[in-house]
């Protein structure tokens, strides 16, 4: 027995490495700079000053941080709405026995399959003002009477990522569910209906009773998923305009890569891992208690 569990310890020691190397020293590392001042004047040096709490002073003093803090939160709460909206309708007729189903349903992958930058361009292209296909089929239609600035107005921009993050994430939430709708035993339904059950009662009674689990996890996976996402608002608005679509990846990014205030741009990458860590400890405290029962 402590032989097996010794190779088993063997088997482990390359991914722990892995992860302690690519992983943990990462975000102590990110965690230790947050707490000095580091720019690209003394990064290479030994003469870096512990500051303290006073980056995140300085962040929440500047005001851009509640911004994309704000954004970040609208950004991810809408999108998962609508993913999970149209995801679930999806999955209730994807879960249904017809002909192109499977094909079908392989088709719609296709958008969560593509990397997120090209995705970016795609989207940037179809709503940009003159040529965009957005603005060409609305015009066509009668609906608007001269092109929107999709990414140049403050409003429409944060909708036009929200319109493009939920055409990536709908997928997701489709097999996700569909999965789970087929796992549910047809005699559970077949015994409702002798009873008496309607298509209504079905849904709320069986269905979504039997499905928790599976929208939980979905629900925040897809959150922590949204949260921090970064290329689809760099290449689409580089967090513009006037700070309308800045996220918290993309305003660490700035602080760090663009400004060269690398404590600042950690401090700001802390916040939001400080965030998705608090989520995700409560999802694995969820699961753990759903086992147990």
């Amino acid at each position: 027995m402590a032989r097996s569990r010794l190779i088993g310890y063997y088997f482990i020691f390359p991914a722990l490495i892995y992860m302690i190397l690519l992983v943990g020293y990462p975000i102590i590392e990110n965690i230790r700079l947050g707490f000095y001042d580091v720019n690209v004047m003394n990064i290479s040096s030994k003469s870096q000053a512990f500051v303290g709490l006073q980056n995140y002073r300085d962040l929440f003093d500047k005001g851009t941080i509640q911004i994309a803090m704000g954004n970040t939160l609208f950004y991810t709460v809408i999108c998962i709405v609508f993913q999970f909206t149209i995801g679930f309708g999806l999955a209730l007729f994807f879960s249904q026995k017809f002909g192109l189903s499977e094909r079908l349903r392989g088709l719609i992958m296709v958008s969560w399959l593509m990397p997120g930058t090209i995705t970016a361009l795609m989207f940037r292209y179809m709503f940009s003002l003159d040529g965009g296909i957005i603005n060409s089929v609305l015009l066509r239609l009668h609906i608007i009477e001269k092109p929107i600035e999709w990414l140049i107005q403050e409003h429409n921009a944060m909708w036009s990522i929200i319109i493009a993050n939920t055409w990536v994430g709908v997928p997701f939430n489709m097999i996700l569910l569909t999965t789970g709708l087929i796992t549910i035993p047809k005699d559970v339904y077949e015994s409702a209906a002798m009873d008496g059950a309607n298509a209504i009662q079905k849904f709320f009674r069986i269905t979504l009773p039997l499905l928790k689990p599976t929208i939980t996890s979905l629900l925040i996976l897809g959150f922590i998923y949204t949260f921090k996402v970064f290329d689809l608002v760099v290449v689409m608005t580089n967090g513009g305009p006037v700070d309308a679509t800045e996220m918290l990846s993309t305003y660490s990014y700035k602080l760090s890569f663009g400004e060269f205030n690398f404590s600042q741009g950690a401090a700001v990458a802390n916040i939001l891992f400080v965030i998705l860590f608090i989520i995700s400890l409560g999802y694995l405290k969820m699961v753990s208690k759903e086992e147990v029962m």
